[in-house]
């Protein structure tokens, strides 16, 4: 399929050394609606986001000539925010050439929405285009591939060159350029990089380039790879010069002053001619590995990001029958609890598989006996206190009020505790599969502070951030403490946190702000905190494609 892929790009977009996440997506597409009469579509994807609610260009791929199934070779590049719902939307169209893509209605080929996080924690989407008006486009599908390329990611630096290549051109010499793809379990081939052409020339020397670990072998060393060099043809009929066949293990052999070279072979010249030796030579010059994990790491290592919300039920929020309760339902405008709640919820719904979160409650007194509870499940199933999503907690939350009064004190020390007995089970497996947010919802300063410091400090030996929102007009200056970002939070006794894994936002300063921006305050910090726990604990991050297997890993942290 690469000799009909049009134009090579002069290289592919290489690994950035900025600390922010960047998240590379690969496109793909099948039975694609035929717009052309002659021939068969020339489709190019379109990759749009939503900012401030309107949709803007971010780029787009090349133009693949007459093909139904494109596997595009460009590679989108996003920024990665945990904190934000990153809106994205693929528009395939049928090029033309002499005009603008994109401006006319029947070149449209189809488009899909979805979320930068959805293809993060499934790594791979694949859904049906749709035209205008719902209407679907046929049988036609969408399948977008995400690796991480962040600066904070492992990633591996590579340079090649080759010698006495064969010349394909009758009145110049070969314009040769190489791709590297990697094969995957279902023995289908992804395309990891394409080098610049280097015009003219039999014995090439291509520019450094650098590819994620994932994105190279899936960390697997021993995975194969298929190396292959083209002459480069102009109308995108590039002719085969050769190929080789290695792995990520056998290519270390070239870190240090070592060098490893192939022969590159035409397996039609091998089984025609006799005296074949090959087609030229492949000369990795240089090898480097840098190896360091990150947020993506854990989460596209499949760790699930597991959600429990704990509401604020004692009697200062005031009579939810009254309208001036911070529990108050009003049919028409969500109650500050609620806001707060969607808010988080929603971003971390992404991060969890089986979208269930924990919903508790405390500060009231509960049936049948109405005695004071300080960790009750919302839901009033004491075996199973999981909602089925964000809405299913926000169902049980409006459900309960009539059933409890409130009342108090405002101990929080009880539900931390709870959720770190679960959070102590998981650290037992000695793996990166699970970490948990505590999203605790309260209208006043804690009565249990010494309680909630001590909790707080054994937390953040285990895989949990907490995340405290105070709702109300209440003097919230005491909460500051539980937050460490003006000094180390100690326990009574003097110990200090291991980490700090507490953040705390009034929720008045967001009152006339989207809920985008709350989610994103309260949530920047929990990439960094993951990733200080499984650190600290040197866990690696499971291989997406390995999770048998966590020991098949590149190396341990640095």
């Amino acid at each position: 399929a690469t000799g009909a892929m049009g134009e090579v790009p002069e290289g592919s977009p290489q690994a950035p050394l900025a600390v922010l996440s960047k998240v590379e997506l690969r496109v793909s597409c099948k039975h694609l609606l035929d717009r052309d009469t002659l021939n068969k579509s020339d489709p190019c994807v379109l990759l749009l986001m939503q900012s401030q609610g309107q949709w803007m260009e971010v780029d787009r791929s090349e133009v693949i000539k007459s093909n139904l199934n494109p596997v595009f070779a460009k590679i989108f590049t996003v920024d990665y925010y945990f904190e934000e719902v990153q809106k994205l939307r693929f528009e395939v169209y049928d090029s033309h050439g002499h005009a603008e893509v994109g401006t006319h209605d029947d070149d449209f080929l189809g488009g899909m929405e979805c979320t930068v996080g959805q293809i993060v924690a499934q790594k791979r989407v694949t859904k049906p285009l749709f035209l205008k008006y719902g209407k679907f486009a046929g049988k036609s599908t969408i399948t977008v591939i995400s690796e991480e390329i962040s600066g904070n990611n492992g990633y591996v630096e590579l340079a090649f060159r080759a010698k006495k290549l064969d010349d394909k051109d009758l009145f110049s010499k070969s314009d040769p350029f190489l791709e590297i793809y990697r094969i995957d379990d279902d023995r289908s081939e992804q395309l990891v990089y394409r080098t610049e052409v280097v015009k003219n020339n039999l014995s090439p020397i291509w520019e450094p380039f650098k590819v994620s670990f994932n994105s190279l072998c899936s960390c697997e060393e021993k995975r194969k790879l298929r190396c292959v060099v083209w002459d480069y043809d102009s109308r995108g009929k590039h002719d085969f010069i050769g190929e080789f066949f290695t792995t990520f293990e056998e290519m270390q052999k070239a870190m240090g002053e070592n060098k490893v070279q192939w022969d590159c072979m035409n397996p039609k010249y091998k089984l025609k001619k006799r005296n074949y030796k090959n087609s030229g030579v492949v000369v990795l010059l240089d090898l480097k590995i840098h190896r360091v994990y990150s947020f993506l790491d854990y989460i596209m290592g499949g760790c699930q990001i597991h959600f429990t919300v704990a509401i604020d039920f004692t009697a200062s929020n005031g009579d939810p029958r009254n309208s001036c309760s911070l529990h108050y339902i009003n049919p028409y405008q969500p109650n500050e609890y609620l806001k707060a709640l969607v808010a988080v919820g929603e971003i971390c719904q992404d991060y969890d598989s089986d979208k269930k979160f924990s919903a508790l409650g405390f500060g009231a007194r509960i049936p049948p006996k109405y005695e004071v509870s300080h960790d009750f499940a919302i839901n009033f199933n004491p075996d199973n206190d999981e909602c089925e999503g964000i809405q299913g907690v926000v169902e049980s939350y409006q459900s309960c009020l009539p059933k409890i009064q409130l009342y108090g004190p405002t101990n929080v020390a009880p539900i931390i505790s709870k959720v770190a007995r679960v959070a102590a089970d998981e650290e037992r497996t000695k793996e990166a599969s699970q970490y948990f947010i505590l999203l605790i919802l309260t209208d006043g300063v804690v009565t249990d502070m010494a309680d909630t410091r001590e909790a707080i400090v054994r937390a953040s030996y285990l895989p949990m951030s907490i995340i405290i929102v105070g709702v109300g007009n209440a003097d919230f200056t005491d909460m500051q403490i539980l937050d460490g970002d003006d000094g180390v939070l100690r326990s009574p006794r003097g110990e200090p946190v291991l980490r700090d894994i507490v953040q705390f936002v009034p929720f008045r300063e967001f009152k006339n702000a989207s809920p985008t921006a709350l989610a994103k305050c309260v949530l920047a910090e929990v990439p960094k905190q993951v990733v200080e726990y499984y650190s600290y604990k040197a866990f690696p991050p499971r291989c997406p494609q390995t999770r048998d297997a966590p020991d098949a890993n590149l190396g341990s942290p640095q």
